[in-house]
């Protein structure tokens, strides 16, 4: 309900992790092989969450008693604590998400938007950053494609990340990203202002159906080249898919065979058509309940000044920090926190 709160609980967590328990014990379990896998995934997957609950409760009652014990080390102990309060945050986080992929692993394109050489720059910067903070939240990352700039930068980037609630958390990224800063490639040394869009889909499991024409797909071949490449590629190789009702266009070149390139494209094309719906369907309920719109895509979810002054401010939550090269090596996790709290709330799309 709007302008609720969602809680960690963790009797309910240990109620749900019984129940699958219980599946898991049945006769038959594993006559349905499909059924079976989701049974144990599931349970993998909240058996950690509810280990880490454990683990961190105790974490911070030992921490209690030996304050208890010793007063002067109380400055030590605040200190120790400090990692305990960012687990505690993550794990607030497993509350928020109830999407039927949010658990799973997300598809990442990164496009350069208005500002020429400088929007590519921003694009490149933009993958650093993301890859960089993917790795620290122990996220897998796999570079799919990446498309030079004529001069600099990128002009489109996609990743994978893999991981516990990856699609969850980097949904909280989707939308415009604009820069502002001194051009390194104006000679004037003028500020200059670029944008870069975020595209974030579930990965898609190999056996997820989504359905597509091929009357609808146009198919193109090209030699791939530049930083998507992982060797040097004197064929055709890569492939471009574009999906003529929506226009969404698939690059792929990393892998080494036209075949499976297509392959490729076409799972993520699926996901980005199933993101496209989902985004259609949370703005038709964000319109129902009166949730302000955020997704427009002209409007900047996110700004990162780095002239006159020094600010990264989330246009969605007003969440702000003046330490932008931080940010920009990949400090995000702030920022994602308050965005899963203000949605979990109803207040942003």
């Amino acid at each position: 309900m709007p302008g609720s709160v969602i809680t960690f609980d963790p009797v309910g967590l240990e109620q749900r992790v019984a129940e699958l328990e219980r599946e898991l014990g049945a006769p038959g379990f594993w006559d349905d092989q499909r059924r079976a896998a989701e049974v144990s995934a599931d349970h993998a997957r909240l058996t950690r969450r509810l280990d880490r609950y454990r683990r961190l409760t105790q974490d911070y009652e030992d921490a209690k008693e030996l304050l208890a014990m010793d007063g002067e080390m109380e400055q030590e102990i605040a200190t120790s604590v400090v990692p305990l309060r960012r687990e505690l945050d993550r794990l607030q986080e497993d509350a928020l998400f109830s999407g039927e992929y949010d658990a799973g692993d997300a598809l990442v394109t990164i496009h350069a938007g208005t500002g020429g050489t400088d929007a590519q720059d921003w694009a490149e910067m933009l993958l650093r950053m993301y890859l960089r903070w993917a790795q620290d939240r122990g996220f897998q990352t796999e570079l799919l494609e990446a498309s030079p700039g004529e001069e600099a930068g990128l002009k489109s980037a996609t990743f994978t990340a893999k991981g516990e609630n990856a699609y969850g958390i980097l949904k909280a990224e989707r939308g415009v990203h604009r820069l502002v800063r001194l051009s390194p490639f104006d000679q004037a040394h003028r500020r200059h202002t670029s944008f870069a869009q975020v595209i974030v889909s579930p990965l898609l499991p190999d056996d997820v159906d989504v359905e597509l024409d091929e009357n609808d797909l146009r198919i193109d071949t090209y030699r791939a080249s530049g930083a998507g490449g992982q060797h040097v590629n004197k064929t055709d190789s890569a492939v471009r898919i574009t999906h003529v009702p929506t226009g969404i266009v698939v690059q792929i070149q990393n892998e080494r065979s036209q075949s499976s390139n297509k392959q490729t494209a076409l799972r993520v094309l699926k996901s980005r058509l199933l993101e496209q719906e989902q985004e259609r369907r949370e703005e038709e309920l964000a319109k129902e309940r009166g949730a302000a719109q955020q997704a427009d895509f002209g409007s900047q979810i996110r700004s990162y000044v780095l002239h006159p002054y020094q600010l990264v401010k989330d246009h969605r939550t007003e969440h702000e920090t003046g330490n932008t090269q931080a940010v920009l090596d990949g400090a995000l996790d702030d920022f994602v926190h308050e965005y899963l709290l203000a949605k979990a709330a109803g207040k942003v799309l």
